[in-house]
């Protein structure tokens, strides 16, 4: 349930963008998942699952005051199946609309450090954290994938209006 507190915004666009995301994610073709478009670029299972789990990942964030990027692995998982990207999305979106629901107004607004041992490289109120990496970010990945897409002649889902392929309008 969204009330009227400084994350229920979030809260509301993590649900609208899920169905946006999730009709992105079925066009995925299983028989591609491990296609690039690039050498140097993830593989279309890598980024499908990044775009999916992001949000849940990131909500991991505001449960801690700090992270140190000396203590994570940044490989992206290579997934075997399409349904496995589902399931991750479906659970991470479980995760974040529950982390998202916990965050008090104070912890809203509470600072929250990326570190890179004893060098600080961000601080930033939860809530921006939350704009920042669990929603910027997914869009950005999000449009990426929308490329992956087109260049392997799939129909691209409207999104936030018309795409080449469909209208949300008709």
């Amino acid at each position: 349930m969204i009330t009227d507190r400084a994350i229920s915004p979030m809260l509301a666009e993590l649900e609208q963008e899920a169905n946006a995301t999730e009709r992105m994610l079925e066009r995925v073709p299983d028989g591609s998942l491990t296609w690039k478009p690039h050498p140097k670029s993830m593989s279309l299972g890598q980024l499908a699952l990044h775009v999916a789990t992001v949000a849940g990942s990131v909500a991991n964030f505001l449960e801690i005051e700090k992270f140190d990027v000396n203590d994570a692995d940044f490989t992206p998982a290579q997934p075997e199946s399409k349904d496995e990207i589902i399931r991750g999305f479906q659970e991470a979106q479980a995760n974040a609309r529950a982390k998202l629901e916990a965050l008090t107004d104070e912890g809203a607004v509470a600072q929250w450090r990326l570190v890179n041992g004893e060098q600080e490289l961000w601080a930033l109120p939860k809530l921006s954290l939350a704009r920042t990496l669990m929603f910027n970010h997914l869009y950005h990945h999000r449009g990426q994938l929308a490329v992956y897409l087109r260049l392997l002649d799939v129909p691209v889902p409207a999104t936030y209006g018309r795409s080449a392929d469909e209208s949300q309008f008709n």
